[in-house]
């Protein structure tokens, strides 16, 4: 009994020799970026509730362009995936020439949206409940710092293009390693500039925006660099600018498979950033709170964020080369993984809930509601570690329009309309409007149980496309 499960959930010494070889650069790179974005929101908490809110509210509608991108790219990447997998060269450059050309695109809407509309959005999220806070203050703060980071959004774009090719093809440690300098830059260009520090002049958030800018220039820089000074190692860059030509038969199939996935992107992240407004109706102790919760958050799940690219590369891989039942297989033995591992970091976040919040320069009440919302999300992890990696199994076979219907329809039709209600016709404290929200997550993990089991996603999209390239 127990071998037959070892078998199907658990896996031998191989299987997780090949995983722990390719997540492991990816949770340092991720962990590395968390642990420095929650220095960054401690120093720039020190400037004050009003400056650390300003900033939160800019990077929560920042958050719906980088969610754009990355769906973009996804549905590029399926394809990237299976490609290299078949051992296709010309169908993986042809997959990162439609990166280079969406992203360019949704960059100069991006910029042009967030500098006529920035303000409007911004006030949003500015509420006041009679608790304290300076909301004229806030305003201008996070103003200040969207007019810089307008300047990163083209770096960050040509970034994700080249690592998340580089990932697709099995190479991982150039993107942690790229990663790893822009964090490092934006570390001390931070402490420079937020306080003046080495003679520099005190510019609060628009240092913290400035450094953030310069390092994301970095990293873009090292990724092209690295990538053309080495392309007996990454063949798809070979003539990769010598023109933007896509095969029209590429380009149908990954915006059949890849526009669910912008849609997605977008409309989840819409969702969820409308979720956050809905807390903000609390006040800013709630902006606040929420903001030091999802930083630290983000820093514990970077195993869960490193373990869904795993799977899209994983199981794209083994669908491309045409092992459907390996693919299953494989999977199990992920989803398990996933989710025992994070039953232990739901208990890591319960029991550092109530020292998180004592880093931060901000008031009692501040820290008190974080330490509460911290609770909340630690009990409710390893539900969300199961929906995660369901997303990304249905996804890595090109059932796109399914994961729009079971992540983003869900989060418009579950989650947003539970915080809207509580938040706007109810007392209920926002910790439980927080938690009821979280937990809503549950409904997702019975419909993945079912699609998971349906394999309908267990699918090879490549076969028959005709990847050859005009003469090159």
């Amino acid at each position: 009994m127990f071998k037959k499960f070892k078998e199907t959930f658990i896996g031998d010494r191989a299987f997780y020799h090949d995983l722990l070889i390719l997540v492991i650069p990816m949770i340092i790179q991720q962990g590395i970026t968390s642990f420095v974005s929650l220095l960054d929101n401690v120093m720039v908490g020190r400037l004050g509730t009003e400056s650390m809110s300003g900033v939160a509210i800019v990077n929560q509608l920042l958050f719906v362009f980088n969610l754009t991108i990355f769906g973009g790219l996804a549905g590029a990447s399926i394809f990237g995936a299976q490609f290299f997998g078949k051992g296709d060269h010309h169908g993986v450059r042809a997959a990162f020439r439609f990166k280079i050309i969406f992203s360019m695109l949704m960059t100069v809407l991006a910029i042009a949206a967030l500098a006529v509309f920035g303000e409007p959005l911004i006030g949003l999220f500015l509420t006041d409940d009679g608790s304290g806070g300076d909301l004229a203050l806030t305003l201008s703060e996070a103003k200040s710092y969207l007019l810089v980071m307008l300047f990163g959004l083209v770096p960050f774009a040509f970034s994700q293009s080249y690592s998340s090719t580089l990932r697709e093809t099995g190479e991982t440690v150039s993107p942690m390693t790229a990663s790893i300098i822009a964090i490092a830059t934006n570390f001390v260009l931070n402490y420079i500039l937020i306080f003046g520090s080495f003679g520099a002049p005190r510019l609060g958030v628009v240092g913290a925006a400035i450094a953030t800018v310069i390092s994301r220039y970095v990293e873009a820089a090292y990724l092209m660099v690295q990538t053309h000074r080495h392309p007996e190692k990454y063949p798809f860059i070979i003539d990769a600018f010598k023109s933007l030509h896509i095969p029209g038969d590429i380009v149908r199939r990954i915006l059949a498979t890849g526009t669910p996935l912008v849609l997605n992107e977008l409309l989840w992240s819409i969702g969820t950033t409308m979720v956050s407004q809905s807390y903000s109706t609390r006040g800013l102790t709630v902006v606040a709170a929420t903001n030091i919760t999802n930083t630290a958050w983000n820093l514990f799940c970077v195993i869960m964020f490193a373990m869904g690219n795993a799977v899209s590369i994983l199981i794209g891989q083994k669908l491309g080369a045409g092992e459907i039942e390996e693919a299953k297989r494989t999977d199990n033995k992920l989803l398990f993984f996933t989710v025992a591992l994070h039953v232990g970091v739901g208990g890591m976040i319960a029991l550092c809930a109530p020292f998180i919040p004592m880093i931060y320069n901000t008031e009692p009440a501040v820290r008190a509601l974080t330490t509460q919302l911290l609770l909340a999300a630690g009990a409710v992890l390893p539900i969300q570690a199961f929906a995660h990696v369901t997303y990304f199994t249905i996804r890595s076979g090109g059932k796109t329009f399914i994961t729009f219907l079971f992540d983003c329809l869900y989060t418009w039709v579950v989650p947003l309309p539970i915080a809207f209600c509580l938040c706007r016709f109810t007392a209920l404290p926002v910790v439980w409007v927080y938690f009821c929200v979280q937990f809503a997550d549950i409904v997702k993990v019975i419909i993945g149980v079912c699609l998971l089991r349906s394999g309908i996603w267990a699918k090879n999209i490549i076969d028959g496309t005709a990847a050859e390239l005009e003469a090159e």
